[in-house]
């Protein structure tokens, strides 16, 4: 026999403790009770009172028996006396199930983790029926889908409900959470089993040795496979209404393959897309082939990429991408002479252009309003461009007004001035802002701001100067001036969007410059921030559900399709010294028992006992008798 709950000596010490109480307030004198008498013959002259010596005695030593023995089988309850060898029962097992995306593909006509569904109950079922079972769920987190249970039916519902997930498979930290969990018990360290095929995505060399106490229950899984490892797709430089494509695909099996990779554009319906580009491609044993393909096109659509043959995981051979329309900025130019600006504004491909009198202004223009010099009577409500505005009426004050004066400087720490160099020259007339705190100071003379900008609702940017007619116009810088500033105002327009889809997990985004982390944005698809470390020029972030991320770095965007399962190709390499196969314990652990709910049972029995003979209720029987059976005294007659 022994304890699960308590130690002899925590026992011992609690029934000493309720004994202790129990006999004291047996000892105690019983309370004082008004007694009333039919004579005087009991009074007595208190003249001197007698001291009389008491020896204290129990008066119902029976009903203290059998609160002490009710006590002690209660106690034995509390501390759950089995019978049984202590040594052999009482240990903490972890079954370890992967739950990678791995385990969706078939073998034959089950999938992997069938089989290791099946493995887990054999093994469940192997155990000591004392021991308590944890399972914990393995693929690139290990997530305990149970605590440590002594009740099987609940860890065979968990082991009946777990699928396979989208990520690879971590294998050093799941054992690493299996030893942590088993350490933190306080109870004997059973077996940690693991029950799958062993394919990770790659090794910790940092990682601790797996565990002594570890068993394995290996899953064959000959299974010969190719699929899409990363889709990548960027608009092109020359013309941004063409996709620029590269698909990547590899080979997971042991023998090549020749495949053939086909695209389709459309709607979300298959049956409505159109095809886009095909190519053959031969993938050699555990390697990589690429393909590029280009498709033009401005609206928005869907981009499917097809693997075939299928094999046996299909999770891998399908693609939907979704391509954002090609953004464009409406541009509405109020001008007497339009031909000094389409130079500038026709270099942007993602600007549509319209062209105005002054005399057709109206304030309710979307997009961009350019107004080249002159006032309107009401101000636009969109974002706006003033080029050399008359000083009343200008929506930035002028200061003053300057001739033949050089210009002095670019303030290239702004986005609306980066890149700009110009070479010494001199503006014949000018109007000097005044400033307000916030403003930008973009480009200046030495008496002060020549270009200004201020960042509200709506965005406004003001040049005292027309750059056409004065000597700007013979600078490289002027068409990127305007094309800074249109970037500044409208920077969703003209950021570079690259489309890809790759595995579920850890996403690492090299960046083409340095970057502070309050510059970068990553949201999932629910417009949720997701966390994100910057470093060295690479960006990486998490993402264990498969959707979609949107990534904002600078003036560029990157939409992630995390749609394609993670699969890992590399085998672990199991340690020698680990036990293999189904276990056979030997049938003695099975055959200890609780014997706590008989003790509860005769406790509470025995307390029940002594309120019957004891307790209130024998009182209440006595004072329940007829009056009439009862013979009062008579009254005594007092002489005086």
């Amino acid at each position: 026999m022994h304890f699960l709950n308590l130690s002899l000596f925590q026992v011992a010490a609690l029934f000493g403790s309720i004994s202790a109480v129990s006999l004291a307030l047996y000892l105690l004198d019983r309370s004082r009770r008004k007694q009333i008498v039919s004579t005087l013959r009991f009074w007595v002259a208190a003249e001197q009172p007698a001291v009389a010596a008491r020896r204290r005695r129990i008066q119902q030593p029976w009903s203290l028996i059998l609160q002490l023995v009710s006590m002690a089988l209660l106690l034995l309850s509390i501390a759950q006396l089995r019978f049984g060898a202590p040594l052999q029962a009482g240990h903490d097992h972890v079954i370890v199930l992967d739950t990678s995306a791995w385990m969706a593909a078939r073998s034959g006509n089950r999938t992997l983790i069938d089989l290791a569904r099946q493995s887990a109950r054999q093994y469940l079922r192997a155990l000591p029926a004392g021991d308590r079972v944890m399972l914990v769920r393995a693929d690139s987190l290990a997530t305990p889908a149970t605590a440590f249970e002594p009740d099987r039916n609940i860890i065979d519902g968990a082991i009946l409900s777990s699928q396979p997930g989208s990520t690879a498979l971590n294998l050093d930290q799941a054992l690493a959470f299996a030893r942590h969990v088993q350490s933190q018990t306080g109870r004997q360290a059973g077996e940690i089993a693991y029950i799958g095929p062993g394919r990770i995505a790659e090794h910790d060399p940092a990682a601790a040795a797996p565990p002594r106490n570890l068993r394995l229950l290996l899953i064959p899984d000959a299974i010969e496979n190719c699929g899409l490892r990363k889709i990548g797709m960027r608009r092109s430089a020359a013309d941004p209404a063409t996709w620029e494509i590269y698909v990547s695909a590899h080979n997971y099996g042991t023998r090549p393959r020749n495949v053939t990779l086909t695209l389709n554009y459309g709607p979300p319906d298959v049956a409505t897309r159109t095809a886009a580009g095909s190519s053959q491609l031969l993938l050699p044993p555990g390697a990589d082939a690429e393909a590029a393909f280009q498709y033009r096109t401005a609206a928005a659509g869907i981009l499917g990429v097809t693997l075939t043959p299928h094999d046996a995981f299909p999770a891998d051979d399908q693609a939907d991408l979704e391509l954002p329309a090609l953004p464009t900025l409406s541009v509405t130019v109020y001008s007497a002479q339009p031909d000094l600006l389409r130079p500038a504004l026709s270099s942007a491909a993602r600007v549509a252009a319209v062209y105005r009198s002054p005399a057709e202004y109206r304030p309710n223009d979307s997009g961009l309003v350019i107004l080249d010099r002159f006032i309107p009577s009401q101000h636009p409500t969109a974002d706006s461009i003033w080029i050399d505005p008359p000083a009343q009426g200008s929506p930035i004050p002028v200061r003053q007004t300057v001739q033949q004066v050089p210009f002095a400087r670019w303030d290239t720490s702004n986005p609306a001035a980066a890149g700009l160099r110009t070479r010494d020259f001199k503006l014949e007339s000018a109007s000097v802002f005044e400033t307000a705190p916030g403003d930008i100071k973009i480009g200046e003379v030495q008496a002060g701001p020549v270009i200004v900008a201020r960042n509200g609702h709506p965005k406004i940017v003001v040049l005292g100067f027309h750059p056409a007619l004065s000597a700007m116009r013979y600078e490289l810088a002027t068409p990127l001036l305007f094309a800074n500033l249109l970037r500044w105002l409208s920077p969703d327009v003209f950021r570079r969007s690259e489309v890809a889809a790759s595995a579920v997990g850890t996403v690492k985004l090299p960046l083409d410059q340095d970057l502070a982390p309050s510059a970068v944005k990553v949201t999932a698809e629910d417009a949720s921030p997701l966390p994100f470390t910057l470093h060295d020029r690479t960006l990486e972030f998490f993402s264990g559900a498969p959707g979609s991320a949107r990534v904002i770095a600078g003036d560029s965007e990157y939409i992630y399709s995390l749609t394609l399962p993670q699969l890992g190709d590399t085998r672990w390499e199991p340690p020698a010294d680990a036990h293999r196969g189904m276990p056979r314990f030997l049938p003695a652990l099975d055959r200890s028992f609780d014997l706590w709910p008989w003790f509860a049972l005769l406790g509470a029995a025995g307390l029940l006992a002594e309120w019957f003979f004891f307790g209130r209720f024998r009182l209440a029987r006595f004072a329940a008798r007829p009056a009439a059976r009862r013979k009062e005294p008579a009254p005594a007659e007092v002489s005086r």
